[in-house]
């Protein structure tokens, strides 16, 4: 069975620097092994693609990213450069990897530009942000031109986890759980649900967005979260489709990554459906043969394993069809 992973993570030399608050998070050693893979791109990485049967990944920049940068002129020379070095590692390999660009956010115009020029220049198949960007999320309406771009374009965003703006309370005193164990996908989920309540995909209906981690919890939660909004205080939100499980199901496509567990799987098939699952090893955090041989083993229908495994990224991302 062919399998493309969606979230499949790299970073370059240049950017090393961006990730050192990430790095508080891990165990020294898990983080240094981590870090000499992320700067892999066709050594151990295809090698290690090749053991596990994972024919192609969609590579992207590691969290934060250039979502770290302070200064917009630099991240729009940072976006550009790894954009052109990622395009031309996929030149070289064309039948093992795509990609999803970096953005800079930092200046919305200039980053909606960028992510027209990664899709129809360099072939890049949408973009991936690292969470927020100093502080702004994707719901700011001064980033409304980058959804208009990428609804235009018809390409997906991928909204990716990373350390956030503060903590609550409730984490004080317990610095293990913050990270992607724990909090993460909290503030991630919760970013999600900025950008139905703020109007994004009522404004732009057709937008297309990929969240890893099967989720971030939100497909186990859509029953509550309708049943709350008809009790809860609107504040002056108007939702156009009624109800918040009707953007998750339409808008939001989630990914395995990083969950390697049929329960979960299967509870997300039940509640979004198959069509909006799809294949995600998170390497280098997770080993790609746990990924590859869960998703093997799944109890699933062999229809629904080949659209989880490669039918639907070729269907989202437009990738070329290919034998199973």
């Amino acid at each position: 069975m062919k399998l493309i992973g969606l979230e499949e993570h790299f970073v370059t030399p240049a950017l090393v620097g961006h990730g050192t608050s990430t790095s508080s998070i891990a165990q020294p050693k898990a983080w240094a092994e981590a870090s000499r893979r992320l700067l892999d791109l066709t050594e151990e990485r295809l090698e290690a693609m090749d053991t596990a049967g994972l024919a192609m990944q969609v590579l992207s920049l590691n969290s934060p990213g250039i979502q770290a940068e302070t200064d917009p002129a630099a991240a729009v020379r940072q976006a550009a450069t790894v954009n052109d070095h990622l395009a031309g590692v996929i030149s070289e390999h064309p039948d093992r990897f795509s990609g999803f660009a970096a953005l800079p956010l930092q200046d919305p115009k200039k980053a909606a530009d960028e992510l027209e020029r990664a899709v129809t220049q360099l072939g890049l198949r949408g973009a991936l942000v690292n969470a927020h960007t100093n502080g702004t999320y994707l719901d700011d309406p001064t980033l409304r031109v980058v959804w208009e771009r990428a609804e235009a374009l018809d390409v997906p965003l991928y909204l990716h986890p990373a350390n956030g703006v503060d903590l609550a309370h409730v984490f004080s005193g317990h610095p293990e759980l913050v990270g992607p164990m724990w909090s993460w996908g909290i503030d991630t989920a919760t970013h999600v649900l900025r950008l139905i309540f703020g109007g994004v995909f009522d404004d732009f209906p057709k937008a297309k967005l990929l969240l890893g981690h099967m989720g971030e919890g939100l497909p186990f939660t859509l029953w509550r979260m309708d049943s709350r909004w008809n009790f809860h205080a609107h504040h002056g939100i108007e939702l156009k489709r009624g109800k918040p499980s009707e953007y998750v199901r339409e808008n939001l496509y989630i990914t395995t990554s990083g969950v390697c567990s049929a329960p979960p799987l299967l509870a997300a098939m039940l509640s979004i459906g198959a069509d909006h699952i799809l294949f995600g090893t998170d390497y280098p955090f997770e080993e790609i043969d746990t990924a590859t041989q869960f998703l093997r083993d799944a109890p699933i229908s062999e229809a629904d394993r080949a659209k989880i495994g490669h039918r639907n990224a070729q269907r989202l991302l437009g990738l070329a069809p290919a034998t199973e």
